[in-house]
């Protein structure tokens, strides 16, 4: 086994029993909201976008000046996460998204996350409460044309996209470390990951 093999294996174990303790916390905030809009919807299905070339899209900046052209992540391993503050199960998913960032970036792997019909105060207090993964890259969707050409239907949402820039895996609902973490190592391992689409979503604010 490669230096670089052992390197990447002990990071990903060490992002794993962090995370866990992590998400424990977060299941635990989110299972004392009541009253929220979730469910499975049975409609959801596999993105035909699966084995196509991911939009090219340039997105504004959430924090700052200037824009994000995800053609410029090309020949990086690419993770976009749509998200808001208004919605309870992207709360649930913050701290691994957070955590997988911080672990995957030496890697080659982005974060990107997509403010998705929702203001800028709010989305970045979200932030400030639940975290910034380092190097994660916060976006808006002015007019939704983002999620149009991914086909969003509720969030949270979460598209892979491997280092030439297609896209090959989706989770429909909020993701977990073991899901992300499997998915990840896929995508590195050259192996087509699956996809989840029956994770509960939530299309609007409660």
């Amino acid at each position: 086994m490669s230096a670089e093999s052992v390197d990447a294996r002990t990071s990903t174990m060490r992002w794993l029993r962090w995370v866990a303790l992590a998400a424990a916390i977060a299941a635990v905030a989110v299972g004392a909201l009541l009253g929220t809009r979730l469910g499975k919807d049975p409609t959801l299905v596999d993105t035909p976008l699966i084995g196509k070339p991911a939009p090219e899209l340039s997105l504004p900046y959430l924090e700052r000046e200037g824009e994000l052209d995800l053609a410029s992540l090309r020949g990086r391993i690419v993770v976009i996460n749509f998200w808001a503050s208004w919605c309870v199960p992207c709360r649930e998913e913050q701290p691994t998204l957070v955590a997988a960032a911080d672990a995957y970036g030496e890697a080659g792997v982005t974060f990107v996350g997509i403010s998705y019909q929702d203001q800028r105060k709010p989305a970045i207090g979200f932030l400030d409460e639940l975290g910034r993964g380092k190097g994660y890259q916060y976006v808006t969707d002015p007019g939704s044309r983002a999620a149009m050409d991914f086909g969003v239907i509720g969030i949270p949402e979460t598209f892979f996209i491997d280092r030439t820039g297609t896209l090959v895996a989706k989770i429909t609902g909020p993701t977990d470390p073991p899901l992300l973490a499997s998915t990840l190592d896929d995508i590195q391992a050259g192996r087509q990951p699956r996809s989840r689409t029956d994770g509960p979503v939530q299309s609007e604010p409660s």
